[in-house]
């Protein structure tokens, strides 16, 4: 077999193998997901730290500059890191031993 015939096989093998695998996709049926209502839980509403986070989305761009969305962030934060509030550390005082 020289080079051209070998090539041009290859190429009907391929455009067959494609329209193939084409057909079987465009007849294959797809399972929907299970549809679960999405509704908002009791417990969800009574978070006042979650009002507030909806709260900041409201404001939009508003919310970087609005002092009580800042605060709501960092509590996020605190929360998300598992970090419990804590007093304000000073820096220890240095003693140089004199």
């Amino acid at each position: 077999m020289n080079g051209k015939l070998l090539a041009r096989l290859g190429a009907v093998v391929f455009v067959a193998v494609a329209i193939t695998a084409t057909a079987i996709e465009m007849t294959r049926k797809e399972e929907e997901p299970p549809v679960q209502a999405s509704r908002p839980s009791e417990d969800m509403s009574a978070d006042p730290l979650r009002e507030a986070q909806r709260r900041c989305q409201l404001l939009g761009e508003a919310a970087v500059r609005d002092t009580e969305c800042l605060r709501t962030w960092a509590e996020t934060r605190d929360r998300f890191l598992g970090v419990t509030a804590t007093p304000a550390r000073t820096s220890p005082q240095h003693d140089d031993g004199r």
